[in-house]
């Protein structure tokens, strides 16, 4: 694994050079999964209008390192706390959606997620014996749907 860190480390320190970006950062690689954490001045620049920036290098770190190290491993890029404090916004709005379905009796939709805050809010209501979570359409237009069980 310390070969795999290392390919990681280089990846992402030329990515970041290449896009201008001197901020330090950490990765800190598990099993299945590489976590990058960027330690910035300026966050807003690297987290950009809605996230879209971070998950765009989030997106070409994990095609990047997959394709060197030939396996796919799950890659989360945080900056400035953006995702931890999107994921605690998240499970607020799970909460408060499931409990308006059990008052409403019926399903509610959260459309305009990303990819990784639908699997938040399915992860965090996956274990609630009183609704059930699913994610519904094709491409941009998937919604996820919360209704009581």
């Amino acid at each position: 694994m310390a070969k795999s860190k290392n390919t990681s480390e280089e990846i992402v320190k030329g990515l970041l050079e290449n896009l201008g970006i001197k901020d330090s950062f950490d990765v800190d690689e598990g099993e299945e999964s590489i976590s990058v954490v960027i330690n910035s001045d300026d966050p807003g620049l690297i987290i950009g209008h809605h996230g879209d920036t971070l998950d765009s290098i989030q997106l070409v770190l994990s095609l990047m390192i997959a394709k060197k190290l030939g396996e796919f491993k799950r890659v989360s890029v945080e900056v400035g706390d953006y995702k931890k404090n999107r994921a605690d916004y998240l499970k607020n709005l799970a909460q408060q959606t499931k409990e308006r379905a059990l008052s409403e009796g019926r399903e509610i939709f959260l459309p305009n997620l990303k990819p990784w805050e639908r699997r938040e809010v399915h992860m965090f209501l996956q274990e609630d014996p009183e609704v059930i979570s699913e994610s519904v359409g094709e491409g941009k237009e998937r919604t996820l749907v919360v209704k009581p069980k």
